[in-house]
C-alpha cells in the first residue's frame, strides 16, 4: 500500500502497510536515523517527533494516522525553536550518551511553540515522558530556559 506523508516539509510516497509505526517508516523507508527506537511502547520518549506541532511517540503512532498532518523530526533545519534549542543544548553541555536527546529536543520544541517563556512546572509537565538514563534533567531544564531567552 502506498502512503503519502510530509516530513520536514517534503512529501514522501512510501510503500508500507497503513498500520506500520511511523518510527519504522522514518528509519527504514526514509532512512532518517535521528529518531531513535527506545522502548517500543511509547514510554521512554526516545522516538518523539512532532505531528502537526504536537509531540507524539513515533513507535506507537501508525503512519496512517499522520498521513494528512505534517511530521517534524530532529533532522528538520527550518525550525527556529529547534535551532535555538540545539544551540542551548551545546552551550549547556546537555548530552552525555546522547541517545535520548533527539526525543528530548522534539518535546522541548513542542513546549516552546506553545510557551515562549516556560516555567519550571511547565517544563516538567512537557518533558515528563522523556527519560534520560544519564540523568541530565537539570541541564535539559537549563537549556530550555536558555533557548527561551535567546532572540
Amino acid at each position: 500500500m502506498s502512503v503519502t506523508i510530509t516530513v520536514n516539509g517534503r512529501r514522501h510516497d512510501v510503500d508500507v502497510e497503513a498500520d506500520t509505526p511511523l518510527l519504522w517508516v522514518l528509519r527504514d523507508a526514509l532512512m532518517m536515523k535521528g529518531t531513535k527506537y527506545g522502548c517500543g511502547s511509547g514510554i521512554c520518549g526516545a522516538c518523539t517527533v512532532l505531528v502537526g506541532g504536537t509531540a507524539v511517540r513515533a513507535c506507537i503512532t501508525s503512519v496512517a494516522v499522520v498521513a494528512s498532518r505534517p511530521v517534524t523530526t530532529i533532522e528538520d533545519t527550518s525550525s527556529t525553536d529547534l535551532a535555538k534549542l540545539r544551540a542551548a543544548w551545546q552551550a549547556d553541555d546537555v548530552p552525555q550518551c546522547g541517545y535520548c536527546q533527539a526525543g528530548q529536543l522534539m518535546s522541548a520544541t513542542a513546549l516552546l511553540a506553545t510557551h515562549s517563556n516556560p516555567t519550571d512546572a511547565e517544563i516538567s509537565t512537557a518533558m515528563r515522558g522523556n527519560l534520560c538514563r544519564c540523568g541530565t534533567y537539570a541541564r535539559i531544564r537549563s537549556a530550555i530556559h536558555r533557548a527561551a531567552r535567546s532572540p
